[in-house]
């Protein structure tokens, strides 16, 4: 049986609606890691350095994307919860072709500036073309990626979860059989995973434009284009955490580049990058509940179902204490084993990695009920809010702690820095949830 967003929910019920967007984020990290694992065992470190350089910069022009999609859903759904279906296509439909339009303007700014900007964030000689070349193929799929990030958020919106959840399946396998015919069988080097990763940027972003264009089941389809500068505001505004968590936390990479040249050189960036791929699949948990949970709170808070707000937040919350815990275990478990599988050819850097992981895992306690938190808001319609808890935890609790542990621990310091920013965050969080708890009465 289908589940509405209607439903009252059990812990199974809110489970099943919310484990196809966990597992397509999931999936979206694991096909995302796969150049960086390639590239690492079959290029070089060298190489898998400048990817990780290079990505924060891509990761900042493709937050449109993140911002349309989160915010937008939040809009539509709740237009939905309101009982106006009409109105929801027609908002639904110039998000989508706004980000096509931007897609295409961001695209061309990123192939001009890749050389430039890669100087700026510290590309050595050895890896400066390697930034310019994965870079610049990686513009010419900015457009599709950004709509990819955009339909996460609507096919749960429109009911379809699971169709999401088949089309991450469709760019992952892509994407892996890709990277091993290029790189491995070709040997066309880093070129080879630039060019895997935006044929399955194609793939995520094309699809669903196929599917919603036509007549299908779901609640949601693309119409004609109805510019509405007021709905578009709105939605920049309420999807502005979103923004400012994809650019903050891209700053906040290039922040730890620095700091890791600095402390360990490549290497540091090396075993960073190796980090930051494990982080995303124990982060995609959290990212994959709070997108799968928010057309629900959306939704309920449009139709002014108190007790039901009241509900989800409360299981929410639960759940994500559970799975904190549980994942920063995890993580301290398969430190040696996920560095083995990228940099166990190097026996400096596979032991720099392990450390870092080690230290780092005990932000996962916390950086679910921060990420939720933020998506919450934005669920609610309160972007401000939203993107005051992502501006103020991704970019000044860890811009400050990165800058100011290395200080008194060095390199240790580096990768300290998360779980002080994480705690900090808490803190923020727990006061903005204690001031809005009867405008919302989520609790």
């Amino acid at each position: 049986m289908d589940i509405k967003l209607s439903d009252h929910f059990t812990y199974k019920r809110l489970l099943r609606f919310v484990m196809p967007s966990i597992a397509m984020m999931i999936c979206l990290s694991v096909y995302g890691i796969v150049d960086g694992l390639f590239v690492s065992n079959f290029v070089g470190k060298t190489p898998f350095a400048a990817i990780n350089l290079i990505m924060p910069f891509i990761m900042v022009l493709g937050a449109l994307g993140f911002m349309v999609g989160t915010g937008g859903s939040a809009i539509v759904a709740k237009t939905l919860g309101e009982g106006d279906e009409k109105k929801a296509h027609r908002y639904f439909s110039m998000m989508v072709y706004i980000t096509i339009i931007g897609g295409i303007l961001f695209a061309l700014v990123g192939f001009v500036l890749m050389r430039p900007i890669s100087i700026l964030l510290g590309a050595t000689d050895g890896m400066l073309e390697h930034c310019v070349l994965y870079g610049q193929i990686s513009m010419i799929s900015l457009p599709a990626f950004m709509l990819q990030n955009v339909f996460q958020s609507f096919f749960i919106t429109a009911e379809k979860p699971h169709l999401g959840f088949i089309v991450t399946v469709a760019c992952g396998l892509t994407n892996v059989a890709l990277d091993f015919l290029f790189i491995v069988v070709f040997e066309w080097g880093i070129a080879g995973a630039a060019l895997a990763t935006a044929a399955s940027e194609f793939v995520g972003g094309i699809v669903p434009i196929v599917y919603f264009a036509r007549k299908n089941s779901s609640i949601l389809k693309l119409v004609g284009f109805n510019f509405n500068g007021r709905i578009l505001g709105k939605t920049c505004v309420n999807g502005s955490s979103e923004l400012m968590s994809n650019i903050s936390m891209s700053i906040v990479t290039m922040l730890y580049n620095f700091q890791l040249m600095r402390f360990a050189g490549e290497n540091g960036v090396a075993a960073f990058g190796v980090m930051m791929y494990a982080n995303f699949i124990f982060m995609a948990i959290f990212f994959g509940y709070s997108i799968g949970v928010a057309p629900l709170i959306g939704y309920n808070y449009g139709a002014r179902n108190h007790d039901e707000q009241k509900n989800l937040f409360a299981k929410s919350m639960k759940l994500l204490g559970i799975s904190g815990i549980g994942l920063a275990g995890l993580s301290i478990i398969l430190a040696g084993p996920l560095a083995a599988i990228f940099v166990g050819y190097d026996a400096e850097l596979f032991e720099l990695t392990r450390h870092g992981m080690r230290l780092y895992a005990v932000c996962f306690i916390l950086v679910g009920f921060n990420v939720f938190a933020s998506s919450y808001f934005t669920a609610l319609n309160n972007g401000l809010i939203s993107a005051a808890i992502s501006f103020i935890r991704a970019l000044i609790f860890k811009t400050a702690a990165v800058m100011i542990l290395p200080i008194f621990w060095g390199l240790d310091g580096v990768w300290l820095s998360a779980i002080a920013a994480e705690i900090l965050a808490i803190i923020m969080v727990i006061a903005f949830l204690a001031k809005f708890r009867k405008r919302y009465h989520y609790l």
